[in-house]
């Protein structure tokens, strides 16, 4: 797909708030007819752009879950080393999100867990059985709040 513009960039950020946003409704957030709201949507899927919609489930600290932002340093950042890391990370539900960083950590994992209790055993079970790791720093959420 060739670089995003505005009405793109428009579909994204309504999409964002509301995946499941009816066609008719989102084209004329955006200013499209629906048709040509739909077609630009079915491309945006096609070519990658948006890779697919989530359900995000109630959660984390109000039924007793526990949510760890986990800080991961690999021993080289090579493409190759990323890509077995990331591949590794995808066997496991309980990940819910990475982001590769700048600055001083590689990762930032959203990890969800049934309580801190339990983290214990996926640190050592999963976290430090990951593929190139040499560091893990883990942050716990107190409190837990949504946009939207």
């Amino acid at each position: 797909m060739n670089a995003l513009d505005d009405a793109d960039r428009r579909i994204l950020t309504r999409l964002r708030l509301n995946a499941r946003i009816p066609n008719s409704a989102l084209a004329a957030a955006v200013g499209l007819s629906p048709s040509a709201c739909l077609r630009r949507v079915r491309l945006l899927e096609r070519s990658g752009v948006i890779q697919g919609y989530t359900a995000l489930v109630g959660g984390g600290l109000s039924d007793g879950g526990t949510i760890a932002i986990v800080q991961v340093e690999l021993e080289r950042q090579t493409e190759e080393y990323l890509v077995r890391f990331e591949s590794a990370l995808r066997r496991h539900p309980e990940i819910q999100e990475w982001y590769l960083m700048t600055g001083a950590g590689d990762y930032f994992l959203r990890v969800q867990i049934a309580g801190i209790g339990d983290y214990g055993d996926f640190h050592r079970d999963v976290l430090s059985k990951l593929p190139g790791v040499s560091r893990i720093t883990s942050s716990f959420a107190m409190r837990s709040h949504r946009r939207g």
